[in-house]
Formats: C-alpha cells, sequence, structure tokens
C-alpha cells in the first residue's frame, strides 16, 4: 500500500484493539506531531510559495483531527496524558541528509513526511477493516483516506522541488530503510506506528 515494502504485521491489529485507549492517545500526538512538523517546514522555507499554501491546509486539516481524536477520548472518559517517543520515527529522521544542498535535504524531509503518512494510512485501514467498534471503524476510515492524500500531496510537493526520476529513486531508498525499521522493531499494539 503507497509504495510500502514490508506491511504491518497482522498481529498489530489484535493487539491494537486490546489497547484502543493506548493508539487513541498515541494517535492524538501523532496527529499534534503532524501539524508541528508541516508548521516547521512553511517555517524553514518561507520562500517556497506552493509548500507553504499546501502545508498550511495540511496544518488545518491535522490539527482537526487531533480535535477529533481528543473528542473520541473525551466519548471514552479519557484523558490525553503525557506524550510518547516514537522510536519509528527518530529512526525515520536519521536517514534525512543533513547536509549538502537545501534542495535534497527537502527532499527528504518531504519524503519522510509522506513515509509516515503512508504507515498511519496502512494501519488506520487494518483498524477501519479490524475492530470490533464500529464508530471506531467509520472513524479509522475516513483518517485511512485523509492520510493517502496526505501521503500523495508530500510526493507531488517533492516533485515541484526535484525532478520526478530523483524524488522516485529516493522515496524507494528510504521505503527499503523504512521496511527495515519496521522489521526491526517490536510490536507495539500501543502505538500508531
Amino acid at each position: 500500500m503507497l509504495g510500502l515494502k514490508l506491511p504491518t504485521d497482522p498481529r498489530w491489529t489484535d493487539i491494537a484493539q486490546k489497547n484502543i485507549e493506548e493508539i487513541l492517545i498515541d494517535h492524538a500526538y501523532c496527529e499534534q506531531k503532524a501539524a508541528s512538523s508541516a508548521i516547521s517546514l512553511i517555517i524553514q522555507y518561507p520562500e517556497k510559495a506552493k509548500l507553504v499554501d499546501t502545508l498550511t491546509e495540511i496544518v488545518a486539516e491535522e490539527w482537526s483531527h487531533f480535535e477529533r481524536v481528543l473528542a473520541e477520548l473525551k466519548k471514552r472518559g479519557l484523558q490525553l496524558g503525557h506524550a510518547r517517543r516514537d522510536v519509528y520515527v527518530t529512526e525515520l529522521l536519521k536517514l534525512e541528509r543533513k547536509g549538502g544542498d537545501a534542495d535534497w535535504r527537502l527532499l527528504d524531509k518531504l519524503l519522510v513526511c509522506a513515509i509516515i503518512e503512508a504507515r498511519s494510512c496502512e494501519r488506520f485501514r487494518l483498524l477501519s477493516q479490524e475492530i470490533s467498534d464500529t464508530e471506531l471503524r467509520k472513524f479509522y476510515y475516513e483518517l485511512m483516506v485523509s492520510e493517502a492524500g496526505h501521503y500523495t500531496t508530500f510526493v507531488d510537493l517533492a516533485k515541484e522541488y526535484r525532478p520526478a526520476e530523483e524524488v522516485r529513486q529516493r522515496l524507494n531508498e528510504l521505503l527499503e530503510a523504512e521496511a527495515k525499521i519496521i522489521a526491526d522493531m517490536s510490536i507495539r499494539g500501543d502505538r500508531v506506528h
């Protein structure tokens, strides 16, 4: 799905369903971090008008997702709690090139964002198909569709600033590395990633 090289272990959904409260809390923070990441890119690259316009829309959408997850928590009598370290994202961020050309660094940042959206989309699809709570199934289906759109948006933005073939090649490299990260991680049913 969306180019991912390694699907989520099927056991994740069963574990996640048993820990849905923890999934919701982690999910809220994932949405908050997605909005923050888009804001950070706007701040780092204010001269790129297309990026600013596009990511401004994503910030608003991610923040609305954050608010929707908070509403789901509230319905269940749960509180947000503290943020958790996201090992998956931390490992992906290590793949970004740090020196050299600013457009290469931007390419990596956009593609890492795309990959995070792809993995979230895949996991939301699993939740929308497998969990017993029918309200959450619908909720996660809607968010799955949105995450797929965000994946495409980030890849398309990358193509605005780098040649399409270079984007395709680098995305493939990063997806291969992401598969290794997923393979090396233990199954965490209390986390989205």
